[in-house]
């Protein structure tokens, strides 16, 4: 008979065997890097996603005796910033009310809003184990509520069947694909091009035109070939951009460097150039076919690249769409790459063929009535998120077919 399912909490990612996490990930039908064992790690042991920074870890892990069946990011989080799919309101609520909606458990990756594998596991059943005693932790903590954030269709599936209530966002995704034939990848970025309506091609190449004008030039580099002074000239770009929205910087330059350590071939960087001097630059996250692992190919999943964070030291009109869309797109066609992941919202993104895409979440509340009345604003969210849809996929940026 095999032993019962033990659930673990623990407070430390490191406290996780790196392999069996990773491993486990590697067998998800929606593997990212931002899931692997690095990553994760790195957020908190650069005081990234910390305690401190209201992101307490309480990674959960599914145990048959010694085997690991099932793990999870989890935290117990204190306010909802970094996480993309907004609740403010819930908690306003819920403080008109004198109750408390903080501390809350969040199933999700910090400041990441990229779909993806949540819930790790070996098959369905332990899926839906996992995600019972989720719940139950939740119960036992007397937390307010359970939200796991951009899952996978795997994780969506065993969350509805456990009764967590579904809510649904928009995203913008770049498909390497020819409109008349999905199955053909682009030649070229001319070929990209021509495959949208005219209006949608001459703006782009006004844009990049005026990049050009400016004397601004690009360069890229992958994994070992991104020097630290590449790196310090990035973070010194992202911090800027952060502070002048009013708003610190999430991640912290330790984070960075303990990328350039553990995984490397994970990013791409873009770095704008003026005069010889960089101005700008943009970061791109990577998976190769499989789960991003490198050196290794399978049929299972795609490759993948993820716009992350820009900024820049120079104003340049149009800079932003060079460096954040048309030079990853470029270089996604270029090295055979299926898809190019814009991010949370944009409606701009449209116009540069990044195509709209539901994105899933599922929600637990302890109070039951709070969670009827989330249900039913779900509900009408829900029909919302449909029309809207529907309206931007009527405004598509492709030639019409020819009859």
């Amino acid at each position: 008979m095999s032993r019962e399912p033990v659930l673990r909490v623990h407070t430390d990612p490191s406290e996780i065997d790196a392999a069996a996490w990773d491993a486990l990930l590697d067998a998800q039908a929606e593997p990212s890097p931002f899931m692997r064992h690095a990553y994760l790690a790195a957020l908190h042991a650069s005081g990234s996603a910390t305690p401190e920074t209201g992101w307490a870890p309480a990674f959960a892990t599914l145990w048959r005796g010694k085997v690991l069946k099932a793990a999870c990011p989890l935290y117990a989080k204190d306010h909802s910033y970094g996480e993309y799919v907004f609740d403010w309101a819930w908690a306003n609520a819920y403080e008109q009310h004198g109750l408390a909606y903080y501390p809350k458990a969040v199933c999700a990756v910090p400041f990441t809003p990229v779909p993806g594998a949540r819930l790790l596991a070996v098959d369905a059943d332990h899926r839906a184990l996992l995600v019972q005693g989720l719940v139950q932790w939740c119960k036992q903590m007397e937390l307010s509520s359970l939200h796991l954030l951009f899952g996978a269709e795997d994780d969506i599936a065993a969350c509805e069947a456990a009764g967590l209530m579904l809510r649904h966002t928009v995203q913008f995704h770049w498909k390497n694909e020819s409109p008349g034939d999905p199955s053909a990848r682009y030649a070229d970025i001319d070929a990209f091009l021509a495959s949208l309506s005219q209006d949608k091609r001459k703006k782009i190449r006004q844009e990049r035109r005026k990049v050009r004008d400016a004397g601004v030039s690009f360069r890229w580099a992958r994994g070992t070939d991104i020097t630290e002074a590449d790196w310090d000239f990035f973070y010194r770009c992202y911090a800027r951009t952060y502070r002048e929205h009013g708003n610190p910087p999430y991640l912290t330059r330790d984070f960075f460097r303990r990328q350039a350590q553990t995984m490397p071939q994970a990013w791409l960087l873009f770095t704008a150039e003026r005069e010889g001097k960089p101005i700008a630059t943009s970061l791109i996250a990577l998976r190769a076919d499989g789960a991003g692992v490198p050196g290794r190919s399978d049929s299972k999943s795609e490759s993948v690249a993820y716009g992350r964070y820009w900024g820049a030291l120079e104003r340049v009109d149009c800079l932003h769409f060079e460096a954040c869309y048309y030079q990853p797109i470029e270089w996604c066609i270029a090295h055979g790459v299926a898809r190019f992941e814009g991010g949370a919202q944009g409606e701009h993104k449209m116009a540069r063929a990044l195509m709209p895409v539901k994105t899933t979440s599922a929600h637990w509340l302890a109070h039951p009535s709070f969670a009827d009345a989330v249900e039913r604003f779900l509900e009408r969210e829900g029909a919302g998120i449909e029309n809207y849809m529907e309206h931007l996929e009527a405004r598509s940026p492709f030639r019409a077919p020819t009859t």
